[in-house]
C-alpha cells in the first residue's frame, strides 16, 4: 500500500466528514511524496524534476510518474497538485473497491458520493491504522492538512526532509485555495438569490 491508499483509508476509518477536493490534493500530494522516497523525483525550489525510472508496483504511482513532465522548467508543484488531483478521490474509491478493501455499508456517517462504504478488515487496513497509531509524520501531516486530525496542525509535525516538507505545505496553500474559492461561491451564488428574492 501508498500513503495515498492509506491516508483514503484512514479519512474513511475515522467516519471524518471530507470534501473530495481536499482529499483528492492530500492524494496527489501523498503520491508526490512517494515518488520521492521511490528516487523517482527531486523538488527543486517550487518544481518537481523527474531523476530516475524506478519499478513502481503501485498503479497509481505508476500513472502519476508517467504524467510527470520531463522537460525543462518543469512542473511547478501546486500545478501538480491541482492537475495530477482531479477526481482523484473518487478514482481511489473505485480501485479500492475493486481491490477488496471497501465494501457497501447499509448506513453510514460518512458518504463518498452516491455510495455509503467503509474499510474492510484487511492487512492494508491494519498497516494503515498502525502508521496512524504511531502518529507516521506524512500520513499525519496530511491528515491535519484535510482536517481528519483536528487536533494537529501540520506546522507542529516535524517531517523528514525539505522536499517533503515542501509538498505538504503546498498541499495546505492549495487546500486553503480551494476553500476561499468554496466561500465566495457562496457568497456570490446568496448574493444572486438576494436580488431575485428583491427588496
Amino acid at each position: 500500500m501508498t500513503t495515498a491508499k492509506d491516508l483514503f483509508i484512514i479519512a474513511m476509518d475515522l467516519k471524518h466528514s471530507v470534501g473530495q477536493g481536499d482529499l483528492s490534493l492530500a492524494l496527489a500530494g501523498a503520491e508526490l511524496i512517494d515518488l520521492i522516497g521511490a528516487g523517482a523525483v527531486a523538488v527543486d525550489g517550487d518544481r518537481i524534476v523527474p531523476v530516475g525510472r524506478p519499478p513502481l508496483d503501485d498503479r497509481f504511482l505508476g500513472e502519476a510518474a508517467a504524467a510527470l513532465a520531463r522537460q525543462a522548467p518543469y512542473e511547478r508543484i501546486e500545478d501538480w497538485l491541482w492537475r495530477r488531483g482531479r477526481d482523484l478521490s473518487a478514482a481511489y474509491q473505485v480501485a479500492l473497491v475493486e481491490e477488496g478493501e471497501l465494501k457497501p455499508q447499509r448506513s453510514s456517517r460518512l458518504s463518498f458520493g452516491s455510495k455509503s462504504l467503509e474499510p474492510v478488515d484487511t492487512p492494508a487496513r491494519r498497516r494503515a491504522a498502525d502508521r496512524w497509531k504511531e502518529m507516521e509524520p506524512v500520513l499525519t501531516a496530511l491528515a491535519a492538512v484535510v482536517g481528519i486530525d483536528d487536533e494537529r496542525s501540520s506546522d507542529d509535525i516535524d517531517l523528514d526532509g525539505e522536499a517533503v516538507t515542501i509538498v505538504v505545505a503546498a498541499v495546505h496553500d492549495a487546500v486553503m485555495e480551494l476553500e476561499a474559492v468554496r466561500q465566495r461561491r457562496t457568497i456570490e451564488n446568496a448574493a444572486f438569490a438576494n436580488l431575485w428574492r428583491g427588496p
